[in-house]
């Protein structure tokens, strides 16, 4: 069994900390219907590839009392409807992974329409009420702006993840880049306050941070598919985050540039 960070292993010990802590864990959902206290933790999961690998992540919760929320794309790799409905038979909550802003080339009229399309298609496998951008740092484009010309309200949505939960509030950690709350290697992945101004540098330090109680209320947010036990499932994941940091690092070199 490896013993680096972002394995399944490293996971169950997070989670166990968790439900030993003063902390309450609530879904996307559960917080933004007011199910709040100062004592939350809100566990979101973005499935960006490797469904199965969320599959496994949300059963480790399952065994330890926790319910959280799984954003999924609609892609062909993620869009797993027998893997979505036993996540959901869990207890666990199911949102859109919408990229729409993308895939219509920037055009929100068209977007709004692959919205309405793709929502429905999930529903069909799920009850859906909350809904997360997908961050390509690849394109220009910023999917959560398409709600700057729609409401997602009228959709039967009652939040988007980024745009919805006051983070002047929440202390928000994310995985991306294997980098916890650095916004180093975020392109997109950015949320607009951050009460917690440490660092953060591997889970085991996240673990700290919960059992010594400091923030009122946590935002975690994970991607499965970099959490395997799996050495070379591990090493793969490790290589190609390094490769898209690398890459992430000049698109944002580049954008200073010409700003």
């Amino acid at each position: 069994m490896i013993s680096h960070d972002f394995t399944q292993s490293i996971y169950k010990e997070l989670c166990q900390k968790i439900i030993s802590s003063d902390y309450k864990t609530l879904t996307v959902n559960d917080y933004l219907k007011n199910e709040k206290s100062d004592k939350s933790i809100i566990l979101r999961h973005d499935v960006d590839r490797k469904p199965n690998r969320a599959k496994e992540m949300a059963q480790i919760e399952h065994e330890y009392g926790i319910r959280s929320t799984y954003y999924f794309r609609t892609v062909k790799e993620v869009f797993q409807p027998g893997i979505i409905k036993e996540i959901a038979s869990l207890g666990h909550e199911i949102g859109f992974h919408y990229e729409v802003l993308d895939k219509a080339k920037g055009d929100v009229k068209k977007a709004i329409e692959i919205f309405e399309r793709e929502l429905m298609e999930l529903r069909e496998v799920a009850d859906v009420t909350t809904i997360c951008m997908h961050g390509n740092p690849l394109t220009s484009w910023v999917n959560r702006d398409i709600w700057k010309e729609y409401d997602f309200k009228d959709y039967g949505i009652i939040g988007e993840a980024y745009l919805s939960i006051d983070y002047s509030k929440v202390s928000y950690f994310s995985d991306t880049g294997r980098a916890w709350n650095s916004s180093k290697h975020s392109v997109k992945d950015i949320v607009q306050a951050n009460p917690y101004s440490g660092k953060i540098g591997s889970t085991s330090e996240l673990i700290e941070l919960i059992k010594n109680g400091s923030q009122k209320n946590i935002c975690i947010l994970t991607h499965p598919n970099r959490w395997t036990d799996d050495p070379g499932g591990w090493l793969f994941e490790l290589a190609w985050q390094n490769i898209k940091n690398i890459g992430k690092t000049l698109i944002k070199n580049r954008k200073v540039s010409h700003d």
